[in-house]
C-alpha cells in the first residue's frame, strides 16, 4: 500500500548533486567572497556566472552529456570552476596529477576518452606532446599570472578566458538525469600496474561533501586554504563542501610554509587539509613565521598514517588536527578519528596516540571495519588480531572504468577491500598496521613498518621517515629506515638505532638507516616503491 500512487515525482524528488551547493550559495550568499587568489577576488554570484559560462562554452564546442573533460591545473580559481562548470555541461571531470609526464597523461586521456583538456601553461611541454599525439583533442590553456611559463606557448590552443567570455550567462546548465550518473574520474597511482580509473557519482560527491561538514563541525562561511591538491580525489570533495557552506576558497599554486602562514594571518584562514608532510613542514617552521596568528586553525590530515609525534607538534603550535582516512576509491577520506571528551584528561602524548588511529566511519558512510579476508567476519576488538580494512556504503566509488573484473574483486563479499591491514581497538576504532605490501616478514614474524616509523618520529631530529623491507639472506627481510631530518638538525644512524632500542622489540629495530630527502607524491605521500627500488639498485651494484 505504501507504493500505490506514491512514486517519485518532480515535486518530491531531485537527484542529489553538489552542483546544487553552488546554485544555493549564489542565491543566498551571492555577495560573500568565494575565491581569493593574489589580486583575484570573486563572490559566489560571480563564480556561479563564470561556471555557467564555462558549461555553455563547453556545450558550444561539442561536449555532450557523459563526455570526459580533463583538467591539469594547480590550485587556482579555474580549478574550482572546473569542479562545477564541467558537470554543469553534463560532462565528467577528470582531474589530472600535475606531476605526471606526458606518457602517463596520454594513457589517462586515452583510457578516459577525454574530449577536451584544460591545462595550465606551466605544463606546456606535456600539452605539446599531447597535442601531437591527440590532434582530435581540444586543448584549452589557462594563463595564470603566477605560472612559470612562456606566455606565448600553446599559441594554437583555445584560451580559457576567451571561452568564459564566449559562454552564455543565461545558459540552462545541465543537471544529472540520475544521481548515480558519473561526475568525476580519478586515476589511482598505478605503482603496481596501469592506473585504474575510479568513477565517482553525483550522489557520492554530494554526500561526501556533506560528510566533510559533519565530521569537521564546519560552521557557515569557513575560510579554506588550498594546501591539498584539487586533482587528488577532487580535493577530498572540498570544492563542493566549501560551496555548501558558502565559504571562501583561498587558492594556493604552490605549498610553501612561510606563504601558508602569511595567508592564514592575512585572510584569517579557518581550515586546511594535507598529508603529514604538509603539517610537518608547518610544525618545523621558525616560530616567527607564526607571529600574529592568534585564532585557532582546524586541519585534516590523511594520505598516510600520521605519527603521534606530528599530531603532538601540531597541537603544540595551536592547530587542531583531525585525522581522517580513506582512499581514492572512497572519495578520499571516509573514516575519521572521532575525538572523545574523555581524551582531554590524557597527556599530550596519550591524546596524540589516540588521535593517530584511523577511527570510525563518516556519518554518511554505511560501514568501516576490519575483517578476516578469508571469512569476511569482523576481527575481535583486541587491538592485536590483524585483518583487512573494508568500507561499504554511499561514499564508495561506482567502480573502475572499463575494468569489471577489478571492480568485482574490489567489491567481493559486499565490501570494498582496501588492501590495508589493521586491527580493531576495544572502543571499535580502526588502527592501521600497514599496507599488505608494506608488512615486513622477518624470520617468519610480521613487522609493521608504521610501528617502527612512529618510534623513529619520536626522535627530536626527525622530520620524515619511511621504513621498508630490505632483503636479508638470514631473516628473509629486515627493516630499513629512510630518514629526512628537520632543518638545522643532525643525527647518525647509530643514534636512530639507539633511540629505537628503548621503544621497540629487538627484531623490529632497523638494521639499516639511510638519510636524505624522501621521494614523495604531489600530495606529500612518501613513495615507498621508489625506496624499494633504491635498495634493489644498491643490492645489484653490491653483487655486480
Amino acid at each position: 500500500m505504501y507504493e500505490d500512487g506514491l512514486q517519485r515525482r518532480n515535486a518530491n524528488y531531485a537527484p542529489l548533486t553538489p552542483v546544487d551547493f553552488l546554485v544555493r550559495a549564489s542565491e543566498v550568499y551571492g555577495d560573500k567572497v568565494a575565491i581569493l587568489y593574489g589580486q583575484v577576488k570573486r563572490t559566489w554570484r560571480e563564480t556561479f556566472e563564470r561556471c555557467v559560462r564555462l558549461s555553455s562554452a563547453l556545450v558550444q564546442m561539442g561536449i555532450q552529456r557523459g563526455d570526459t573533460v580533463a583538467a591539469m591545473l594547480p590550485n587556482i580559481p579555474e580549478m574550482v570552476e572546473a569542479h562545477f562548470g564541467v558537470p554543469m555541461a553534463g560532462a565528467v571531470l577528470n582531474a589530472l596529477n600535475t606531476r605526471l609526464d606526458a606518457d602517463a597523461i596520454l594513457y589517462m586521456l586515452d583510457h578516459g576518452e577525454a574530449r577536451a583538456l584544460i591545462i595550465d601553461t606551466e605544463y606546456a611541454a606535456v600539452a605539446q606532446a599531447v597535442a601531437a599525439a591527440r590532434p582530435d583533442l581540444t586543448i584549452i590553456k589557462v594563463q595564470d599570472t603566477f605560472a612559470v611559463a612562456d606566455g606565448n606557448v600553446l599559441a594554437q590552443a583555445t584560451s580559457y578566458d576567451s571561452l568564459i567570455a564566449k559562454g552564455d550567462s543565461n545558459f540552462q546548465y545541465l543537471l544529472p538525469l540520475d544521481e548515480w550518473d558519473a561526475i568525476a574520474l580519478n586515476y589511482t597511482s598505478g605503482t603496481t600496474g596501469k592506473p585504474k580509473g575510479v568513477v565517482y557519482s553525483h550522489r557520492g560527491a554530494h554526500l561526501t561533501a556533506t560528510s566533510n561538514v559533519l565530521e569537521w563541525d564546519m560552521a557557515k562561511h569557513p575560510v579554506y586554504l588550498w594546501t591539498l591538491p584539487m586533482f587528488h580525489c577532487n580535493g577530498w570533495c572540498f570544492p563542493w563542501t566549501i560551496a555548501a557552506r558558502a565559504g571562501t576558497n583561498v587558492c594556493l599554486r604552490r605549498v610553501d610554509a612561510k606563504v601558508v602562514f602569511d595567508l592564514i594571518r592575512e585572510h584569517c584562514v579557518t581550515h586546511y587539509s594535507g598529508a603529514p608532510i604538509v603539517h610537518s613542514a608547518l610544525a618545523d617552521a621558525p616560530d616567527e613565521w607564526r607571529t600574529g596568528i592568534t585564532h585557532r586553525v582546524k586541519a585534516t590530515v590523511a594520505g598516510a598514517a600520521p605519527s603521534s609525534t606530528v599530531l603532538a607538534r601540531m597541537e603544540a603550535i595551536g592547530f587542531e588536527l583531525t585525522h581522517v582516512y580513506g582512499l581514492t576509491e572512497v572519495y578520499g577520506p571516509a573514516a575519521v578519528c572521532a575525538v572523545q571528551d574523555s581524551w582531554a584528561a590524557l597527556s599530550q602524548r596519550e591524546r596524540a596516540e589516540m588521535n593517530a588511529r584511523q577511527g570510525v566511519r563518516f556519518h554518511l558512510q554505511a560501514g568501516t571495519t576490519v575483517v578476516d579476508p578469508q571469512t569476511m567476519q569482523e576481527v575481535p576488538r583486541d587491538g592485536e588480531t590483524i585483518g583487512e580494512v573494508v568500507f561499504r556504503g554511499n561514499l564508495t566509488m561506482k567502480g573502475y572504468l572499463k575494468n569489471r573484473r577489478a571492480t568485482d574483486e574490489a567489491f567481493s563479499g559486499g565490501w570494498f577491500h582496501t588492501g590495508d591491514l589493521g586491527v580493531l581497538t576495544a572502543d571499535g576504532y580502526v588502527k592501521l598496521k600497514d599496507r599488505s605490501k608494506d608488512i615486513i616478514i622477518s624470520g617468519g614474524e610480521n613487522i609493521s613498518s608504521i610501528e617502527i616509523e612512529d618510534a623513529i618520529y619520536r626522535h627530536a631530529a626527525v622530520s620524515v621517515v619511511a621504513v621498508v623491507a630490505q632483503p636479508d639472506p638470514k631473516w628473509g627481510e629486515v627493516p630499513c629506515a629512510f630518514v629526512e631530518l628537520r632543518p638545522g638538525m643532525a643525527c647518525t644512524a647509530d643514534e636512530i638505532v639507539a633511540h629505537c632500542r628503548s621503544l621497540l622489540a629487538s627484531f623490529k629495530i632497523p638494521k639499516a638507516v639511510r638519510f636524505g630527502e624522501l621521494p614523495k607524491t604531489a600530495t606529500g605521500k612518501i613513495q615507498k616503491f621508489a625506496l624499494r627500488k633504491q635498495l634493489d639498485l644498491a643490492r645489484a651494484i653490491d653483487h655486480g
